[in-house]
């Protein structure tokens, strides 16, 4: 039997997304200590694209020696390493180098950053574009060999959040670039790849399919929270991630990971932020064990809370935070370093070690009839989930 994988997001609470200018070895491996005490297997970071490749044919190698000094700072804390490329979407901002960008493109529903400032473009077709493409192999190919042979690396994920970039124009032109840069990591680093789909892949036709898309993944992975599904009952709704898992074994049948799930934590005194919804500090506890054990039910191979810290004041005044304040807010960590009551719940629930539900859980929902019923077929579906998981 396989035990279920409790795992973290992770980025300091110092420098937050901007960890690769600011890298403070000392700070994560502290961090990093604190996560294995807590009883987490696993720590998913973030490669911010622009700060690994700041030109179309340049890797910078300062970055990729701190990749390397990460991959063995989580070794020697004896976590696994699940490294996420070409960020890419980040909290509400698409953090990009400027050789990407399309002049013919507008940046869209979220903001651009690239070069230290908002530009007006969004990406080029990074899923078809050949000189994209190409950019992004020999990118992961440098990544691959720098990391080969580090017990720490458990697989690599593609993107985070990836189609809130760009959506491909075809499901078969997703699935071509999942296969070209999984090909490339396999054979540079011996370990295999999954990518962050998320909820609006699902609730929305983005011309992707994770049956194609996930093709040649061993495992795939999904991200999901209540506060932002339209279909969801309320804030602290804990039938949400476990649906989306649902959905995401079924189309894609392959076993999930479910590498981003949590909620915004409300100030004192509220109930929102600038109208986003939130729980509090105790309710947010009662969330992840309840989320969690129905994960567990569902098959999941393990669940990743997101995310480890709340940052520092400092932050709040840049991007993404300086639009979307709720984003401070998600750590099982206060920005003091203090532990929330959600850090002793997800340690309560690693100390139960459970195994995997590897029994074959029958499909909740055919791909084609699924994406075809949209939108109102994913409020159906769900519907019908609860009444069946009560």
């Amino acid at each position: 039997m396989t035990r279920f994988l409790l795992g973290i997001n992770y980025w300091p609470r110092n420098a937050a997304m901007y960890m690769w200018q600011r890298f403070d070895l000392g700070e994560i491996r502290e961090d990093l200590a604190r996560m294995r005490g807590m009883g987490f297997d696993i720590v998913r970071f973030f490669l911010t694209w622009e700060a690994f490749a700041p030109r179309r044919d340049t890797i910078d190698d300062a970055a990729l020696r701190r990749f390397e000094q990460m991959m063995q700072a989580i070794a020697d804390a004896l976590l696994l390493a699940m490294p996420t490329l070409f960020c890419g979407h980040m909290s509400g901002v698409n953090w990009l180098p400027p050789w990407t960008l399309d002049a013919s493109r507008p940046h869209g529903r979220f903001r651009t950053m690239a070069g230290g400032t908002t530009s007006p473009y969004g990406i080029g077709d990074f899923y078809a574009d050949a000189a994209l493409l190409d950019a992004q192999v020999r990118l992961a190919r440098a990544l691959g060999t720098r990391a080969r042979g580090n017990p720490a690396l458990f697989a690599w994920d593609l993107g985070n959040e990836f189609s809130n970039m760009r959506t491909p124009r075809t499901p078969q032109d997703a699935a071509r670039w999942s296969a070209t840069l999984t090909q490339a990591l396999v054979e540079t680093s011996e370990r295999g790849c999954t990518a962050g789909t998320h909820g609006e892949d699902v609730e929305n036709d983005r011309q992707i399919r994770p049956s194609s898309l996930a093709r040649p993944w061993d495992f795939a992975t999904m991200h999901g929270y209540p506060v932002y599904a339209t279909f969801s009952r309320g804030r602290s709704d804990a039938q949400v991630v476990p649906f989306y898992c649902a959905l995401l074994q079924a189309f894609s049948g392959k076993p999930v990971l479910f590498t981003e799930f949590g909620n915004p934590e409300c100030p004192a005194g509220k109930n929102d932020i600038d109208g986003m919804g939130c729980l509090g500090e105790e309710a947010m506890a009662a969330y992840a064990s309840a989320v969690l054990l129905r994960l567990v039910r569902q098959g999941a191979l393990g669940a990743l809370w997101w995310c480890w810290a709340d940052y520092v004041d400092a932050l709040a005044s840049v991007p993404p935070f300086d639009r979307a304040p709720h984003e401070l807010h998600f750590g099982i960590v206060r920005a003091d370093g203090s532990q929330k009551p959600v850090a002793a719940a997800l340690t309560a629930f690693a100390r139960e070690c459970h195994l995997v539900d590897e029994r074959t859980h029958p499909p909740i929902a055919d791909e084609a009839s699924f994406y075809a019923s949209l939108p109102q077929g994913i409020r159906d579906a769900y519907s019908d989930y609860c009444r069946r998981h009560v």
